[in-house]
């Protein structure tokens, strides 16, 4: 038996949930996304960010250090409320990166379909209250928007991102915000962060106050720490000087870190800086001085999401939710590494124009900056690449999950991690065998739905290793240590690539011609893939 299904099994299955004043007939649920953070950002996965309630509960619980996602955020979305692959249920593509080819085909709507039945949907039919705040991504209009996908209340940002203190979008568009389904304007003082875990508390307050209260599903899906970088001064100030030695010493300590935490396997290494990126040693005083205060801004962003968490979970405890709540946090994809040199040249004008990046200004409101791929490489630690790219950097994600407790006994011995491989596809199907709900068949009432392809991680003894990415024709599939990745220069041969994972985790050494034997085994695996979920590669290359 594979040890998480052990721990799992052994403990959830077999001993009764702690008795509740309003004793709901099933824990509660509580998902946390945050956007963007890479594999050793977090203070339990390697990070010198300040983290401790997200530690706490990586403590209580499982650390997944091998956690596999899209390598975006909107796909990554639509895989967590399915359990299926992102190119069935709408998001082959992000809606602004459609090609023209796959505009109005199968699969590429851009939004969330009725194909599937999203979670909220289903565990709303076992009698839970469904609520959600923060990032959505998953559909702009009234009957795209979480109100139409099964939550009671909910809170939504629509787009990919936006300011943290305000409307700001790009190109001088505003970002789009629904309540409920209904269009609505941020209110003032409106802080990013602070906002969507307050009004999540309020959706969560008023249900406990009924008189016959419901367990809940909770999805909380913070939008830091996605561009722009903002964050209140106070927050950015105490981490000031933290980062005068630079980008390169923070990857190393970072790296160490995670070893040390068994994130990483000893002997792991640091990928190469990026063509034509400068080591520390090689910038001016005043380009230290601006990279210096990104990643103080990046850090106060992750610190105060921590901070605010601490504030979720105490109210938890204090209406005594918290023991009977399944909490589970990821992030969406690996760290951000593009700016607007790397793949988001055409914002730069725009940027330029709409804002003020000076350095007294940097993480003010009227700013608009990136973190960038050297402090990125810090962040995805012994990975190659990041975000947009599907190379470990880009899919290798944090995820931690912890169950429901008996009083004060951890259902998992600290610092537990578990080192097989997980899909966001498993989420849903594992999280429906911890709570005793059945999958869902073919038909829900009168739905059609098509069944979930993520795998039981409780049930399924397969334990190999295998999974298949497409985001805008970048391709890669996974089949237990073996891997192809196919990219367009300078990140790849745009052509298929070979690499043994086991002996080779940065990717570095391509086997496509010693081991063509493989290497078209492989290409027959992501064929199959492909094929059976409705790939369109587009005809144009995505400059993200």
């Amino acid at each position: 038996m594979n040890p998480f299904k052990f721990l799992i099994v052994s403990l959830v299955i077999s001993i009764p949930f702690i008795s509740l004043a309003k004793e709901p007939s099933r824990p509660n649920v509580l998902f946390i996304v945050l956007d963007d953070v890479g594999m050793t950002d977090i203070g339990s996965f390697g990070s010198e960010i300040e983290t401790p309630n997200i530690d706490i509960i990586a403590n209580e619980g499982i650390k997944l250090n091998h956690f596999y996602t899209a390598s975006t955020c909107s796909p990554t979305r639509a895989m967590l409320l399915t359990g299926l692959d992102n190119h069935i249920v709408g998001l082959g593509n992000m809606y602004e990166e459609l090609s023209p080819n796959q505009k109005g085909k199968s699969g590429y709507e851009g939004y969330l379909t009725n194909v599937s039945i999203s979670l909220p949907e289903l565990l709303k039919m076992y009698g839970y209250s469904t609520f959600m705040t923060g990032k959505w991504h998953l559909g702009l209009d009234e009957n795209t928007s979480p109100a139409a996908q099964g939550f009671d209340n909910s809170y939504a940002l629509l787009n990919g991102g936006g300011g943290h203190f305000n409307d700001l979008g790009l190109f001088g568009k505003p970002a789009l915000y629904r309540e409920n389904g209904k269009l609505v304007s941020l209110p003032k003082g409106f802080y990013s962060t602070k906002f969507f875990t307050e009004k999540l508390i309020s959706y969560l307050d008023n249900e406990n106050k009924k008189e016959q209260s419901s367990p809940f599903f909770a999805y909380l899906s913070y939008s830091a720490v996605h561009w722009p970088l903002q964050a209140p001064e106070k927050s950015i100030e105490k981490y000031k000087g933290n980062y005068s030695k630079g980008y390169e010493v923070l990857a190393k300590q970072r790296l160490r870190k995670a070893i040390e935490l068994g994130v990483f396997p000893k002997n792991s290494q640091l990928p190469e800086l990026l063509p034509k990126e400068l080591h520390w040693n090689e910038l001016d005083i005043h380009q230290q001085k601006v990279e210096e205060r990104k990643m103080e801004i990046y850090a106060a962003m992750l610190d105060d999401i921590d901070v605010y968490l601490g504030k979720l979970f105490d109210y938890l405890k204090s209406v005594n939710q918290y023991d009977n709540t399944l909490i589970f946090i990821m992030s969406d994809n690996g760290a951000e590494g593009h700016d607007t040199e790397y793949g988001l040249a055409e914002v730069k004008p725009w940027i330029q124009k709409c804002c003020d990046n000076s350095y007294k200004n940097m993480g003010k409101a009227n700013s608009y900056l990136l973190i960038g791929p050297n402090w990125a490489r810090a962040s995805v630690g012994a990975a190659r690449l990041s975000k947009g790219f599907v190379h470990e950097g880009g899919i290798r994600a944090p995820a931690i999950i912890k169950l429901p407790t008996l009083q004060n006994k951890p259902m998992f011995l600290k610092n537990n991690i578990l080192s097989e491989f997980v899909s966001v596809k498993d989420i849903m199907p594992t999280l429906l065998n911890i709570i005793d709900i059945p999958k869902p068949d073919n038909h829900i009432k009168s739905h059609a739905v098509i069944p979930m392809t993520g795998r039981d991680i409780l049930s399924d003894n397969n334990n190999r290793p295998e999974m298949g990415w497409e985001l805008m024709g970048r391709k890669a599939y996974r089949f237990e240590q073996w891997k192809i990745v196919n990219a367009q220069p300078p990140y790849g041969k745009g052509e298929w690539e070979l690499y043994n994972l086991d002996k080779d985790p940065l990717e570095i050494n391509d086997l496509a011609e010693k081991n063509s034997s493989q290497l078209h085994k492989m290409i027959h695996r992501w064929d199959a893939y492909a094929k059976s979920n409705g790939v369109i590669l587009p005809d144009w290359v995505s400059g993200y």
